[in-house]
């Protein structure tokens, strides 16, 4: 069947947010006194969610004022520390021309999710952006999914989720939808293809880059 509903992930998939993330985890470590981790450390400990990026950066018991100072800071520095990732513009242009509709969701707040959107001028491009709440589990609980695919009149069949990390993998399967991953974010292609060899990555189609999506969701139509 035609995937005609496309979900995003952000952060490594349609941006390159990490400058923003490794300076707000910096400014949250240093004010609780901890030495703050290097850049390519911070990559790969993003994409859970950021109770779970805070946690394991200054400890459970000083989580809640880690989240308060990340969020602080970041908010000062979300736009200028993000860039958007080779081809993102064309990929989503050539797919509204083809009239698939699309969405976003991602572990960060949603707020700060389209101001990112906006400020980069891809905002309108997109029926809606998911991000974790009260209401809503962050990734891989497949709640924002579903979400967004009611919001979209969309079923597990016609949906595709197309990220940089396992857990998008784990998000699509968790919602009975197929994912696309991508390198270039939080994953090198070395490291996708060794989960993509893995048998909990065996349903995962693995493109070299996401200016290769729309040619590959033409030739599955």
């Amino acid at each position: 069947m035609t995937r005609s509903f496309v979900v995003f992930d952000l952060d490594g998939t349609l941006i390159d947010g990490y400058d923003a993330i490794t300076e707000s985890l910096a400014f949250a470590m240093t004010r609780l006194g901890k030495t703050p981790f290097p850049g390519d450390r911070v990559r790969g400990m993003v994409g859970r969610g950021l109770e779970k990026l805070v946690g394991d950066a200054v400890g459970a018991a000083n989580a809640p004022e880690g989240v308060r100072l990340f969020r602080e800071h970041y908010a000062e520095v979300a736009l200028d520390g993000t860039r958007l990732m080779p081809g993102v513009e064309e990929v989503l242009a050539a797919l509204a021309s083809g009239g698939y509709q699309m969405a976003l969701a991602s572990n960060k707040p949603a707020h700060f999710s389209r101001k990112i959107l906006e400020a980069n001028a891809i905002a309108g491009h997109f029926l809606a952006v998911g991000g974790p709440g009260p209401e809503t589990p962050a990734k891989p609980d497949p709640r924002m999914l579903r979400d967004l695919m009611k919001r979209a009149g969309a079923d597990s069949e016609s949906t595709l989720v197309v990220g940089d990390m396992e857990i998008d993998a784990e998000f699509a399967r968790a919602a009975g939808c197929r994912a696309v991953l991508v390198p270039g974010g939080s994953r090198s292609r070395e490291e996708l293809q060794h989960f993509a060899a893995s048998p909990s990555g065996a349903d995962i189609v693995l493109l070299g880059s996401l200016t290769e999506l729309p040619a590959w969701l033409r030739a599955e139509s």
